[in-house]
């Protein structure tokens, strides 16, 4: 027998939470064909020897809507064994679009995921207005990795309701039905779900709160039969979950419920735990344990580690709004930067601003230091990492520090503000729940604030291999199988016969998620973070070798996903 790829003498992990086998895998085309101990020859072969070969990742929470179009790698998810991604999450989308729509949607973009509205107009060029056209244009792009989207409530309002989106909390019937429309079209084209977000926090560049985050249950429900009606697919929702009133916690969470038990619809929502409500967590599983026993098929879906924002002298500081002197050294480059804070007149009146500065001393005793041992970024934080301890060792305040140490790093150096998840402790019990899924990478967004697309090697490397919270087969279940089945992914996420050819081979031994870098690569030269990791030595898509040793090899050949 011959093969156009095989892949030889691997631990190799099926995705379905089996004990690993030694095997070789075996590819013609772009499918899995045979599993075993090969016999026969490849035109392409990998050896595997004291590596674990395990199924391509799947990231269910991206946002990579805009970028996959000038960015056919799908940076910097594919620096961590993602083959598959899910887009179209919490409510934004660029589909449906009203071509007088376009700009709205693209400072929405900005404004809720931190996705410069200028890059987007730069980099993407708009050939559609119903989402079925959105995928056909990403069909006619090259893509590295398979990419499939959900349909956006803000962007399904505002096709159905014009201005009105924004203004008029609750939906009149009319507007219902002609949601219920454009959503059905999404489906029936091949969209992989409906997302919408009720948080205060996503605002308008406005600063009002999103299309839909007031929605009532009319709208929702009439919204989710729709996807029910013309194929089915998942309700994703980002709701309003108050972590300081227990009693609005709970009836967010049954709404998911009733969603789930009305529609059939799997049903997933993004969840972290905060110090506002310590034990939301116990809470919520509890209902989503409740809610499986009554038929519904709801879960949870959270980080694996804080949800912290990054600043640094490269991005972001606390005190980029402090007075004139904070403000026109916002607009200066690093070297720059740098080069003022030489200057003692200059850099004492940058402290003397940020001093007397309204940023609250709150944010200060959130701040840590990102420690980098070995190469390895570490986001497990302790207390003589915080600003507050490394201003007091040096007798200074928090600003003279923070400058102090940015200026001896070069630069290089990030405070982690970490705004959920803060008790890795409680991490590791949402992580093991079996009601819990693995998301909110956010790929794509918050550019210049969060970087957090290094979820799989993060879990491997430090859950599993550094903490041992399960056993290795089980987390490559929750990378792989798990997200595929949720989003009916067919023969995504598994190694069988017969599967897509999407794989990794990973030393895992090896395995490190290496520090943020900020880089200046987007349309209009706008900057962003990335993250890469080391010990990934080959990523397969579609039975081609994509990515060997964190180098692209040229590859591109991944897939429009749409729901069959």
């Amino acid at each position: 027998m011959s093969f156009d790829l095989a892949i030889r003498n691997g631990q190799l992990f099926d995705g379905l939470g089996g004990p690993p086998v030694h095997a070789d895998v075996g590819i013609r085309g772009e499918r899995i064909v045979a599993v075993g101990k090969l016999e026969g020859t490849a035109t392409r072969e990998i050896d595997a020897s004291g590596k674990i070969v395990t199924p391509g990742f799947v990231d269910i929470h991206a946002h990579l809507d805009a970028q996959i179009f000038w960015d056919p790698l799908a940076t910097s998810a594919c620096w961590h064994g993602i083959t598959s991604v899910v887009m179209g999450n919490c409510g934004v989308t660029f589909a449906p679009c009203h071509e007088a729509d376009r700009s709205t949607l693209a400072h929405l973009m900005e404004s809720v995921e931190d996705i410069p509205a200028k890059s987007i107009e730069l980099g993407m060029k708009w050939r559609w207005q119903t989402f079925g056209e959105y995928l056909n244009a990403l069909e006619t792009q090259p893509l590295g990795i398979n990419a499939g989207g959900m349909v956006g409530h803000s962007a399904v309002r505002f096709w159905a309701m014009g201005g009105r989106a924004l203004s008029q909390k609750i939906a009149d019937p009319d507007d219902v039905e002609a949601m219920r429309e454009i959503v059905g079209e999404a489906i029936s084209n091949g969209a992989l779900g409906f997302s919408t977000s009720r948080t205060h926090v996503h605002r308008t560049p406005e600063g009002d709160a999103v299309p839909g985050t007031y929605a009532d249950e009319n709208e929702l429900m009439g919204i989710a039969r729709a996807v029910r009606e013309n194929g089915g697919g998942v309700f994703q929702s980002v709701p309003y979950l108050d972590h300081t009133d227990v009693q609005t916690h709970q009836d967010e969470l049954e709404l998911m419920v009733d969603i789930g038990l009305e529609t059939g619809l799997p049903v997933t929502f993004a969840y972290v735990d905060t110090r506002g409500l310590p034990n939301g967590w116990r809470e919520a599983a509890r209902i989503l344990e409740q809610a499986e026993e009554r038929g519904a098929n709801v879960l949870g879906q959270t980080q694996v580690r804080s949800l912290g924002m990054l600043f640094g002298l490269v991005n972001n500081t606390p005190w980029d709004r402090a007075g004139p002197n904070w403000i026109e050294f916002k607009k200066l480059d690093l070297p720059a930067r740098l080069a003022l804070l030489q200057e003692p007149a200059a850099r004492a009146r940058l402290v003397a601003e940020a001093d007397a500065s309204d940023v609250p001393i709150g944010l200060m005793h959130m701040l840590y230091r990102q420690r980098v041992e070995d190469g390895e970024a570490r986001y497990d934080v302790r207390p003589e990492d915080g600003l507050m301890v490394l201003a007091e060792q040096r007798g200074v305040t928090p600003a003279d520090a923070f400058l102090q140490i940015a200026e001896q790093s070069q630069g290089k150096a990030l405070f982690i503000f970490p705004i959920g998840n803060h008790d890795f402790e409680v991490i590791g019990n949402m992580l093991d729940h079996p009601r819990m899924l693995l998301g909110l990478a956010d790929s794509g967004a918050h550019c210049g604030q969060i970087m957090d697309a290094s979820l799989p090697s993060y879990l491997l490397s430090y859950w599993v291999r550094e903490r041992g919270i399960f056993p290795l087969e089980r987390a490559i279940e929750k990378l792989s199988s798990e997200p595929a089945r949720f989003f009916d992914l067919t023969d995504r996420g598994v190694i069988r016969e017969g599967a897509y050819a999407d794989l990794n081979v990973i030393d895992f031994e090896e395995l490190q998620v290496l520090a943020p870098e900020f880089v200046f690569d987007l349309p209009g030269g706008a900057g962003r973070f990335i993250q890469k990791s080391s010990g990934l030595v080959a990523t397969v898509v579609n039975g081609t070798l994509f990515m060997e040793h964190g180098e692209h090899t040229g590859a591109l050949a991944g897939q429009v996903l749409r729901r069959n």
